[in-house]
């Protein structure tokens, strides 16, 4: 899902929060840009520490599975061919920053301003509405993998209090509904996007756990001294697979590989944060190159190290398929380090969200008191909350609803494909191909609009294929699943 979803969303926030800065007064000084905000600072290497950190996030965990179902050809192939698609797209979103011209023409500033002026009218609506749904099921995607790191600190040290006799059995009910109450309490935030270090905090937590589950994998090698998986993947016949749930599984790792590469939605608030000359556009491709590169790097060692390490066992989440179970404490560290980052982040993610609710509520019901009355709450040492009645309900039965879907199917990784399918054709490929098309003027039938739409299909083609894999897994879970009972 994969990213630092805590930057990620602090800058996705922007679309609905209003964080315009002053104007500049009549003269105009040197400190402000060609729009009236105060000069950007951002350069390409502010851009890049964005995107990485956007990016790396629990989608990583899923990759050694990934790999383990693709096999060490097709494996690294796939995660090479994200990347450059990846990459290639996030170009020509960058020149769709500004209409017109590339260096004078009118900013915009979120993705969906973006849609707006390039394409406008229902596509927008589309655009949201996938947008919002994407957040949506990151939220239960959340809630599942919190639970999932809560369950592994407990059942971890279980087993290393029993000495390995105990299987330490658990149900991942208490733990969603323990995450769920958490969330409750920090949703009546009303401005947690101003929080700017959160960001911080989930970046740090985001490298702590990924790199503790490369350097586990690097441990376990170097330990068994070999190299485990075989060139085509997971063989038929282990862990009862059969030549059927072979294609599906192959084809959710197409998910959870797209999931971990998924930024394109916060590409434009990013490259608003950046100064020019050079222009912007510039900036944000190379920016793109240097975190891409980073980031694929750092994935292929993660996916390959974890699949050598364990082969076709590899579990659905690196640190949490309790492939290690010593040293105990640094498991503990980084699933701690993961629920962490997964509390602010599900916070950060959700206030678009909760913010564009609440706005449209006002507009339908402008003269509820229900909704736009504040109730003053006194607390010590603090100045006073600001209590409202429509957000204390609304955003209660959101968490509660996410919560509920969460135990009703708590699978990880068919989570985490379902949603690198959904969002990576449309946000990643469909729109910015064709708001590049409208802003570059490409004549339709020629030769560059064929090779964009060409690889739009294709996209397309691999995201519907990760979907009815993902799909598949989760129907294929259900069979063996008891709803609020099941135990791992």
């Amino acid at each position: 899902m994969g990213e630092n979803i805590a930057t990620k969303n602090h800058h996705l926030s922007h679309q609905v929060f209003d964080l315009s800065l002053d104007a500049a007064p009549p003269g105009g000084f040197k400190c402000f840009d060609d729009d009236g905000r105060l000069k950007r600072t951002g350069t390409v290497w502010t851009a890049s520490a964005h995107i990485i950190t956007a990016v790396i996030g629990s989608g990583v965990l899923s990759l050694a599975w990934a790999t383990a179902q693709l096999g060490w050809i097709a494996g690294p192939t796939v995660m090479f061919l994200f990347s450059f698609v990846t990459y290639y797209t996030s170009t020509l979103l960058a020149a769709c920053y500004r209409s017109g011209d590339p260096v004078t023409g009118k900013r915009n500033y979120t993705y969906m301003d973006a849609v707006q002026a390039n394409l406008g009218g229902a596509k927008v609506k589309v655009c949201g509405l996938i947008q919002y749904l994407n957040l949506f099921g990151v939220a239960i995607g959340y809630t599942i993998a919190a639970s999932i790191s809560m369950m592994a600190i407990k059942r971890s040290n279980c087993f290393h209090e029993s000495g390995g006799r105990n299987p330490c059995k658990t149900s991942s009910t208490p733990y969603m509904i323990i995450f769920g109450v958490a969330e409750i309490l920090f949703s009546q935030i009303p401005d947690f996007d101003q929080i700017s270090w959160l960001s911080m905090v989930a970046a740090v937590m985001s490298f702590t756990y990924s790199s503790i589950g490369l350097g586990l994998g690097i441990a376990k090698v170097a330990e068994t001294g070999k190299f485990r998986g075989s060139l085509t993947g997971i063989s038929i016949g282990v862990g009862n697979v059969t030549q059927t749930q072979k294609i599906w599984r192959s084809f959710q790792a197409l998910g959870d590989i797209a999931f971990a590469y998924s930024f394109s939605l916060i590409l434009i608030e990013i490259q608003d944060t950046v100064k020019s000359p050079p222009s912007e556009s510039k900036t944000m491709k190379r920016a793109s190159l240097i975190s891409v590169t980073v980031t694929t790097l750092f994935y292929m060692l993660c996916g390959c190290f974890g699949y050598a390490a364990f082969g076709d066992l590899s579990p659905g989440n690196l640190l949490t398929g309790f492939g290690f179970y010593n040293p105990y404490w640094l498991l503990d560290i980084a699933n701690a380090a993961i629920v962490i980052h997964l509390v602010g982040a599900y916070q950060v993610y959700c206030q678009p969200l909760f913010a564009f609710v609440e706005k449209t509520a006002s507009e339908w019901f402008p003269e509820s008191e229900f909704i736009s009355r504040e109730i003053n709450v006194p607390i010590p040492c603090c100045k006073p909350y600001k209590l409202n009645l429509f957000r204390l309900v609304w955003r209660t039965i959101f968490v509660i609803v996410t919560t509920v879907i969460s135990m009703l199917m708590p699978f990880f990784n068919d989570v985490v494909g379902i949603l690198g399918a959904f969002g990576f054709w449309p946000l990643t490929v469909y729109f910015p191909v064709e708001m590049y098309i409208v802003q570059k003027k490409i004549p339709k039938w020629s030769t560059r609009w064929l090779c964009l739409q060409i690889l739009s299909v294709a996209c397309l083609i691999i995201s519907i294929a990760a979907a009815a894999g993902s799909f598949a897994g989760v129907v294929t879970d259900l069979k063996s699943y008891k709803p609020f009972r099941t135990s791992y």
